[in-house]
């Protein structure tokens, strides 16, 4: 009897519903039970049956609810879907551990399928591969933006639930343990019930800087050492290291951060903020470092005369200030003790006050984090050479990897800012120090002649003695907090300064001058201590990047500075999110494609290491979906064994709110880039057909997408009338506002909401438009060949088949009839049935053309896991969103009315939720 390895989901499921319907019983009362099941009834009905009956009694039903019990109907729908989302993330636990336990073949994704992969074709051995990841960076970057809706209460709860469903799991538990675990759930059912759903105000930056704190806290200073450990482990259990253990890889995989260096259309990013994010990163750091230390001293009660220690690690114990008789013949404790009051005398100097557990007496305070590292190394080598390596590899060795990872500053901050704003404050310098320069009349040559001329002098731009702009002096504020950063935390802390909107050559140049005037880079010395990182974004800068790196490498000066201070390697970000909202989804992931292409072949002439910096969103209109399948269908040469990528909205909770799913995510991450970079050279190059094919599909979706967006009369009216932009522009999820300007022009909206918006309504419209009308006009200009030439390009082409599996993951979720309800919205008829009659027609058209293409019979054929979850959820999001264009009709039309504002909120929330990938 074949096992239904999906039982165990629903199990989880139906069990955590029926404590959220108990809950809702027990504090609503029955009736209100009552109408939300007869709802969810209706629902299934409809989704399972395709039944009219059912979705006419549902928009009957929900219609009629009262503004009270729209709030009560919106919470327990919405809190289901985040229920929903903690047991599939307890299945994928679930289904990995018994994978391992069973001893299968290693699944694609994992570190062992990519070694065992890189092995088996002879493009690695323990030797080189230990070698590549000495120059190696894989990093995700955490950013805040405006499509993290949940609150971290919300998420302490969440993973309260986890914690306990994965006690059902692991454990045999007793009839008495089973039925204290259930009670258990019942308690955090009912606290997340009773917890406000979202928050009473909007967030402030530091604020989004806590939020991003706790996945360190929950998931990245745990579970990274581990992964690092693994990587070892399978590295020395292949057999490939030689008789002697492999040597400790380098700190390769970092997670990194925007929050609180992100001033791009943010003016409350500043530098006082900058400063309390760095040190509230080192208080967490150094909290965590204390509370391990702690642990260690009292897990290493090792006495001399039972075990030898070393002349260094005896040496460390007799420089402790822990004088304890009772301690006297165990050094290793006293040299922990020594360890300990020295990182809380080095927490008081960096961060002013003193650490919660107090040392045993003052120390001197570390230098810098190498020191600290140092002493731990010599814990390390102690019990390695005198018998107890085992003790070696327990918390020590996760501390160790810990120290070298997050160093005292926890994750490196990036800076960024527009390039308009630096143009207008280096012209401002410029004309203060030099009257008459004119620089913003000046051409391009013109003003790279300038900023060289400023570039060869050690002597600053700016004077103490001038009185400049507020957005000036912002501006030189952030760069001198950076440089005191470094002098404080280590150069680790801030590595990156991005450029947005680059698109020219003085873009770059302008950042040095900036970086110049607060020290961070000295002309005279050759040195640079950050990296200069153009974002090119639009469609026009995407395919004008190579261009711009080729005449930026061939500025002798740069040249010279990127060869003495940052090892010959050049970081270009590329933006997913703008691209798509000016040219669409295919020309976005086509330009990027082409523009990685073109990167790759004006590096390798100029002799510099790429290293491409992804600005993906969490929607595949934001350039999001499958991380794996992504790195894989970069172009042959654009990995190069270095990555780094955004992780955004409210996919970072996804991917890394539970601990283990988190590690999942590292894991694939590290492993796509292995596989990528380590590719077996002489790999056939893509066909010409295929890219003839591509570009010819490319020129007719933008065509189609940008003759709906941007030219169509009233379009903008649409969108705002038949979305909820509106209202998300008022709710409290980012610090940043949804809008570069006052206004509604979409050139203006930020990528962001635009995606977030198309997503509540179910039409998910950036993430497809355009396709289906390039493949028909494809077909008819080769009526002969050319679907079995596209059918062909899905097959033999990982970028073409990539693109076309995240098309098909949203569309899947996307949904014609609830669209229509948000279209009936918008007041002018005409206006209405012209636009949405074209969306319709469109989405059609690219389901078949998707479904031929790939052969498909249904959408998500090829991926049951996804389909499965959807068929189990979308009951459950669908009276969601027909709540929520009630909510929205009654509020456009009876005015503010605080707590229909509330239920359309906690709706966006719920939608976010069920989606999962909406931002």
């Amino acid at each position: 009897m074949t096992q239904d390895k999906d039982a165990p989901l629903r199990d989880d499921i139906r069990l955590l519903g029926r404590l959220l319907g108990d809950t809702v019983r027990d504090q609503q009362g029955a009736a209100v039970f009552d109408l939300i099941e007869r709802i969810r009834q209706n629902s299934v009905r409809f989704r399972r049956d395709d039944d009219i009956a059912a979705r006419r009694e549902l928009e009957d039903m929900l219609d009629a609810l009262s503004r009270e019990q729209t709030i009560q109907v919106v919470r327990a729908f919405s809190y289901f879907s985040h229920l929903a989302n903690i047991a599939e993330d307890q299945h994928h636990i679930r289904r990995s551990r018994a994978h391992l336990i069973a001893g299968s073949a290693p699944r694609e994704g994992s570190l062992a399928h990519a070694l065992q992969r890189a092995f088996d074709s002879g493009s690695a051995s323990a030797a080189s591969l230990q070698a590549f990841l000495e120059t190696a960076l894989v990093s995700p970057v955490l950013t805040a933006h405006p499509t993290e809706v949940q609150r971290k209460s919300i998420l302490n709860c969440e993973t309260v639930l986890a914690r306990l469903l994965d006690e059902r799991d692991r454990m045999q538990l007793t009839p008495e343990e089973a039925e204290a675990n259930l009670e258990a759930l019942r308690r955090a059912v009912l606290t997340l019930w009773q917890t406000r759903m979202l928050r009473s105000a909007r967030l402030s930056v530091i604020d989004e800087v806590n939020n991003g704190l706790s996945y360190f806290e929950t998931t990245f200073l745990r579970e990274l050492p581990r992964l690092y450990a693994s990587l070892e482990d399978h590295l020395a259990s292949a057999g490939r290291a030689g008789a002697t253990a492999p040597v400790e890889l380098p700190a390769f995989l970092q997670v990194g951060s925007w929050i609180g260096g992100d001033r791009d259309g943010n003016p409350y990013v500043t530098a006082d903020v900058l400063e309390r994010a760095l040190a509230m990163q080192a208080e967490v750091a150094l909290d965590y470092y204390l509370r391990e230390l702690h642990i260690l001293g009292s897990q290493l009660s090792l006495a001399i005369g039972l075990v030898s220690a070393s002349d260094a690690l005896l040496a460390l114990a007799a420089r402790s200030p822990d004088q304890s008789p009772h301690r006297s013949d165990e050094p290793y404790r006293r040299a922990i003790s020594g360890i300990y009051a020295r990182l809380a005398a080095t927490y008081r100097a960096l961060l002013g006050h003193a650490p919660a557990r107090h040392a045993v007496a003052e120390a001197e305070p570390y230098p810098d984090v190498e020191a600290l590292s140092e002493d731990l190394d010599v814990l390390h080598r102690s019990l390695v050479c005198n018998g107890s390596a085992a003790l070696a590899r327990g918390r020590l060795r996760h501390l160790r990897r810990a120290v070298k990872v997050f160093g005292f500053h926890l994750a490196p901050i990036d800076l960024r800012q527009n390039s308009d704003v630096h143009e207008r404050v280096v012209a401002e310098l410029l004309e203060v120090a030099r009257p008459g320069t004119g620089y913003r009349a000046r051409d391009e040559a013109g003003r790279c002649e300038v900023l060289l001329e400023e570039l060869a002098t050690a002597r600053p731009l700016a004077s103490p003695h001038v009185r400049y702009s507020d957005e000036t002096d912002s501006e030189l504020a952030i760069f001198h907090a950076a440089r005191r950063a470094h002098l404080r935390y280590g150069t680790a802390a801030i590595r990156q300064c991005i450029i947005s909107k680059a698109d020219d050559v003085s873009d770059l140049l302008e950042l040095a001058v900036l970086l110049k005037e607060a020290g961070l880079l000295r002309p005279v010395d050759k040195a640079l201590d950050v990296n200069l990182v153009p974002l090119f974004e639009t469609i026009g800068d995407l395919e004008n990047a190579a261009r711009v790196m080729d005449r930026l490498f061939s500025l002798p000066g740069y040249r010279e500075l990127l060869a003495g201070a940052r090892n010959d390697t050049q970081e270009v970000m590329l933006g997913y999110s703008d691209s798509n909202k000016d040219g669409g989804f295919m020309t976005s992931g086509w330009a990027l494609y082409k523009a990685e292409g073109e990167l790759v072949e004006v590096f390798a002439r100029h002799g510099v290491r790429l290293r491409l910096f992804h600005g993906r969103g969490g929607s595949v209109g934001r350039g999001g979906g499958p991380s794996y399948q992504a790195i894989l269908a970069q172009p042959e040469g654009a990995v190069q064994g270095q990555i780094r990528l955004t992780e955004q909205g409210e996919v970072i909770g996804a991917k890394y709110g539970n601990p283990e799913v988190g590690r999942r995510n590292l894991e694939v991450l590290v492993a796509a880039t292995l596989e990528t970079s380590l590719r077996p050279a002489g790999a056939e190059p893509t066909p010409q057909a295929f890219l003839d094919a591509m570009q010819a599909l490319s020129d007719e979706a933008f065509t189609a997408y940008r003759g709906l967006v941007y030219d169509t009369p009233g379009f903008e009216q649409y969108f705002w009338e038949s979305t909820v932009i509106s209202e998300i522009a008022g709710l409290n999820i980012g610090s940043r506002p949804a809008s570069r300007k006052k206004g509604t022009r979409i050139e203006d909206l930020r990528a962001i909401p635009w995606v977030f918006s198309w997503a509540q309504c179910r039409l998910m419209l950036p993430g497809w438009f355009g396709f289906g009308s390039a493949v028909k006009r494809f077909l008819a200009t080769r009526p002969d060949d050319g679907m079995a030439l596209l059918q062909r390009m899905h097959r033999e082409w990982s970028f073409f088949a990539t693109l076309l599996s995240n098309m098909d993951m949203v569309l899947s979720k996307s949904d014609l009839a609830i669209a229509s309800r948000y279209a009936g919205l918008v007041k002018d008829v005409e206006l209405r049935e012209t636009i949405f009659n074209r969306i319709r027609s469109e989405w059609q058209d690219t389901v078949d053309a998707l479904l031929a293409i790939t052969g498909q019979q249904e959408l998500l054929d090829g991926n049951p896991l996804l389909k499965r979850s959807i068929r189990n959820r979308f009951p459950y999001l669908d009276p969601l969103n027909h709540v929520q264009v009630e909510l929205l009709r009654r509020h456009r039309e009876q005015g503010d009315d605080e707590r229909i504002r509330l239920g359309i909120q906690i709706s966006i929330n719920g939608i976010a939720a069920g989606l999962r990938n909406s931002g």
